[in-house]
């Protein structure tokens, strides 16, 4: 994706390794380049361990320690966010820059009540009152969909539904107002209904904030309903980005193609997502594999996609694919 100076947020060449207990280093993203205007939503789409999460967390300062980051920048309205300090971060994370996390149960404390939790983060970050946080906690639930805000603020994680927990930490992310919400796999534990109440949820605060999103989700037709820009990662890469219209009516990249016939031969996304993912993954992410991830994968491969990996290629504007058939 081409990064432009008007950009809220700006990811150049990022590269995540993990190392194992043998200290053979897994590399989880590679030369990662994504780029975030004000106001837009782009959307991140990819299989279960192509490097969503980790990218996502980068962008916060929230990866594991072991993990390390070899290369790449990481920008915020011009700020390089990599190697800043805890004190350095905390007025940027979850003020500037919000994340709601994919798993609910985990992120929130369950011997607290939920609106005991959304006033911590009200109170890292804004100089309230406390019969002002009060009504801003109501407010925020509102504004996530509840009608009775008051009762949910009272309960304990564990009295309220996976979507209604879904809806807490989207409370908790948007609480003080930010510039860009990262919401990653929002609808991933959600049956469909849900996942269209969330989709719709997500929209309206979008309209309402005017915030950027950074979507990340395997759902492609998640994706497809909310994003201007859709990036397809596959193994650690950024394999192709395009406007939505254009990926959805034309992929250019084969795995798109096939991730496309996936969706739409099926309602279960998830399930349709993963036969895609290549044996030769892990080879690849420990550079042990020369070539294309998606050779193993791929109908349409030719003899150079086994030798060397393809570069990014530019074959029509606003769009970028890294696949041999569009050049060298």
């Amino acid at each position: 994706m081409k990064v432009t100076s008007n950009s809220l947020l700006q990811i150049e060449g990022l590269t995540v390794t993990y190392p194992q207990t043998d200290g053979t280093p897994v590399r989880a993203l590679e030369g990662i380049h994504l780029s975030i205007a004000p106001g837009e939503i782009v959307g991140v789409v990819g299989e279960s361990g192509c490097g969503k999460s980790t990218l996502a967390n980068a962008v916060v300062g929230l990866l594991p320690r072991t993990a390390i980051i070899d290369a790449g920048k990481i920008s915020f309205k011009g700020i390089n966010l990599i190697g800043m300090s805890e004190s350095e971060l905390r007025p940027i994370r979850g003020h500037k820059v919000s994340l709601m996390p994919q798993e609910p149960a985990l992120a929130l404390n369950p011997v607290m009540t939920t609106g005991a939790q959304i006033v911590e983060v009200l109170s890292a970050h804004l100089s309230l009152g406390r019969e002002k946080r009060k009504e801003r906690v109501f407010d925020l639930l509102e504004r996530v969909g509840f009608e009775n805000p008051r009762d949910i603020a009272a309960a304990y994680p564990h009295q309220l539904s996976g979507g209604q927990r879904q809806r807490i930490v989207l409370a908790q992310a948007i609480a003080c107002d930010p510039e860009l919400l990262i919401a990653d796999e929002p609808t991933g534990k959600l049956d469909a209904t849900l996942r269209s109440e969330i989709a719709n949820l997500l929209s309206k605060l979008h309209r309402r904030h005017g915030m950027a999103i950074l979507l990340i989700s395997h759902d492609v037709s998640l994706v497809a309903s909310l994003a201007n820009q859709i990036v397809l990662m596959y193994a650690g890469r950024v394999v192709e980005s395009s406007p939505r219209v254009d990926l959805i009516a034309r992929p250019l990249h084969p795995y798109g193609r096939q991730l496309l016939e996936l969706a739409r031969s099926s309602s279960v996304t998830a399930a349709a997502v993963a036969p895609i993912l290549p044996v030769m993954h892990w080879e690849h992410s420990q550079g042990k594999a020369n070539g294309c991830s998606f050779e193993p994968q791929c109908a349409e491969r030719m003899s150079v996609c086994a030798e060397r990996a393809p570069s990014d290629i530019q074959p029509e504007p606003a769009r970028t694919v890294t696949c041999f058939k569009y050049g060298e």
